[in-house]
């Protein structure tokens, strides 16, 4: 099929390459001509695995091409994927979605003839009739445009894996039996084949989709993590605790680790907009466990600052600490709402001074956080550290020897934010460590 994709970020330029390897010929179509000159170019402006690699596979082939016209996206195919950001809004829980209505607006104009429009990105429930109307306002083809929705589930780091190989494909259409649907189905042919659980549904519960997987992953996440704060009260250790959880097969171990909880750019923002959605809709009741699980997420982190203050006696003015980490995960170099830049800045405004070092985001930190310090090397980063913190869980980090460590820092005295550096090797190393909920 030839297909466009709207909105070339993370999701857009990830959906696009994709759809080339699954055989498609494809155009994307974003309005930043200088993010449209790298992709064209074969690269992402930002780090996801291997998408490099599949950029530069199809985009020397031909098989994938970038533009910033609307027009020439219009023309070039009739299936149109949109992917644009919905950011939370400023000030407020709601989503954003000037970005999305923006790109309908601009788009409409130029659909002379029988299209589908495919949204993927995230939205309160309720917005699929906004966007048929828009489209029928404004589109010369009128009501020949049709709306249909296909939310994203993808996973930083496994992006590439979870569009083209994914848990389960949701599709949502005005009405059964559909043309969109039809053009739907015949895109992810290869997808449906593989044997990928396919649900067809309305609109609303298609928009519902994303939201409600990632309020209840978010969720078990701050539950796991609420149950850290038991554990460190009673000595308890919480990481075998999710162990035994994680067999009862009604629970499951999968996104049960405790830590220092959530960041990015979803997960934080899914379950406030969730919320905000919910009470428009006069459901917010419904909702209120969200914001305990909010709550104990931003928690997570005052909980690392407390336990930095206590291993430096409680005195951080001037000390040096260094951070492990500034992506909100590993494998990527976003740092959307990370809690390892949140606890870094904490500790700046405390009075510490902080060096952070990351595999791959510290362009993005230098940015957003130009008065904390930044060295490449971790064993260089926590040069004469009267504290280390681990807060990202990249590998490289756990592989560092502690005992060589040991002789580049001021003080053998380190907190442990993602429970993943092993505790009896770092103690017999010489090393007080800290980690949450655990002994």
């Amino acid at each position: 099929m030839k297909l466009t994709v709207i909105g070339c970020g993370y999701l857009g330029a990830t959906h696009a390459a994709c759809m080339a390897e699954l055989g498609h010929e494809v155009l994307g179509m974003d309005s930043d001509v200088d993010k449209v000159h790298v992709l064209n170019t074969g690269k992402a402006p930002f780090h996801e695995r291997d998408l490099d690699d599949l950029l530069a596979r199809h985009t020397a082939s031909g098989q994938l091409r970038f533009t910033a016209s609307y027009s020439e996206a219009a023309g070039f195919g009739d299936l149109h994927f949109i992917g644009v950001g919905t950011p939370q809004q400023p000030g407020a829980h709601a989503y954003d979605l000037s970005h999305l209505f923006t790109a309908v607006r601009q788009l409409a104009p130029h659909l002379t003839r029988r299209a589908v429009v495919a949204v993927k990105s995230t939205v309160p429930v309720g917005t699929a009739p906004r966007i048929r109307d828009l489209l029928h306002e404004y589109a010369p083809a009128g009501d020949a445009v049709e709306v249909a929705w296909n939310p994203e589930f993808l996973r930083e780091a496994r992006a590439i894996e979870d569009t083209v190989r994914p848990d389960r494909l949701v599709l949502g259409f005005e009405k059964e039996g559909s043309w969109a649907e039809a053009v739907l189905r015949e895109c992810f042919e290869k997808i449906t084949e593989a044997g990928t659980p396919t649900i067809a549904t309305d609109w609303a519960t298609a928009e519902l989709a994303k939201t409600s997987a990632n309020a209840f992953l978010a969720t078990k996440i701050s539950f796991i993590n609420a149950i850290a704060e038991v554990c460190e009260a009673s000595g308890a250790d919480v990481t075998q605790l999710a162990e035994i959880l994680g067999h009862d097969v009604r629970i499951g171990r999968a996104g049960m680790r405790p830590g220092l909880g959530f960041g990015g750019g979803c997960l934080p923002k899914d379950i406030r907009g969730f919320m905000a959605s919910a009470g428009e809709l006069g459901a917010d009741q419904a909702l209120t466990i969200l914001r305990e699980v909010d709550a104990i997420n931003n928690r997570r982190r005052e909980r690392v600052v407390t336990l930095a203050r206590e291993q430096l006696d409680g005195d951080l003015a001037g000390r040096r600490i260094t951070v492990w980490g500034a992506a909100f995960k590993p494998e990527t170099d976003d740092i959307r709402d990370s809690p390892a830049l949140a606890v870094a800045q904490r500790l700046h405004e405390l009075g510490a001074t902080v060096t952070v070092t990351d595999p791959k985001a510290l362009d993005n930190a230098r940015k957003a956080h130009p008065e904390l310090g930044y060295v490449e090397d971790p064993i260089a980063a926590a040069q004469d550290a009267d504290l280390l913190l681990h807060l990202t869980e990249w590998p490289e980090f756990s592989r560092i020897d502690p005992l060589r460590l040991a002789s580049r820092v001021a003080s053998t005295k380190a907190v442990d934010g993602r429970g993943t550096l092993d505790p009896r090797c770092w103690r017999e190393a010489g090393w007080t460590l800290r980690a949450l909920g655990r002994p």
